[in-house]
């Protein structure tokens, strides 16, 4: 009887350290896939955070789409955790929400005609800039991003200036003058050099000599050739 009482405690003991097991497994399972709210926080390792519309794991990276279009992507192991916000935060164009989806290939857009004109006056290849477009802000008109870049091709406040850019959430105004700042980097510098700086700044691309080695850039640059190359 002895025997069989500390058989039943060694199945109870197993069986709690399996639930145990399943329960840490479901927590990370949880904390590696994106949550279902409208919004979440990531707590960096640097003590860092931010808020984001949501995260996915691609390859061996995590990828934390911005509340305003666009995309970081970054290493795991730079992640403490990423929760729920549970602060509403309104869409800054609800009523066409669109994800950046880089591998996928170009489509046709309502302002094809715009920036195929444009491209041409300014000997700029107009696939690439439909990929800085996708890319920037997956064509909504009035994306910002948290460093205050405005419209389709998602411009600076000293650019818009630079530019003499009255609106820059015109869709025709901002597409112009994001056409005219990339052909002034692309008379500066190779293709690659200049969609780094047009992401990271001039000053950026010159002190490396080269793509800065910030993943956020790195990525968009590969991201944009490869879609201008569809």
């Amino acid at each position: 009887m002895r025997h069989g009482h500390d058989g039943n405690k060694g199945h109870r003991g197993r069986h709690a350290a399996v639930h145990v097991f399943v329960s840490f497994v479901t927590f990370v399972s949880l904390s590696l896939c994106a949550w279902p709210a409208h919004a979440e926080i990531v707590f960096f390792s640097t003590g860092r955070t931010m808020s984001i519309k949501e995260h996915r794991a691609e390859d061996d990276k995590l990828v934390l789409t911005l509340r305003s279009g666009g995309e970081i992507v970054c290493e795991p192991s730079v992640i403490d955790r990423i929760v729920p916000d549970e602060v509403p935060w309104p869409e800054p164009d609800a009523e066409t929400p669109a994800a950046v989806i880089a591998s996928a290939p170009l489509q046709p857009v309502k302002y094809g005609e715009i920036i195929d004109r444009v491209s041409a006056q300014h000997g700029v290849d107009a696939k690439l800039v439909r990929a800085v477009i996708q890319v920037e802000s997956a064509y909504r008109e009035r994306a910002r991003s948290p460093k205050g870049a405005m419209g389709l091709m998602q411009l600076m406040p000293a650019t818009a200036r630079q530019y003499d850019l009255k609106d820059p959430y015109d869709p025709a105004s901002n597409i112009e003058a994001g056409i005219k700042h990339l052909k002034s980097l692309l008379d500066q510098f190779p293709k690659a050099l200049a969609l780094a700086a047009y992401n990271a700044g001039e000053a950026a691309v010159q002190r490396f000599n080269g793509i800065p080695p910030y993943r956020e850039t790195q990525d968009y640059v590969s991201r944009i050739l490869r879609l201008a190359s569809r």
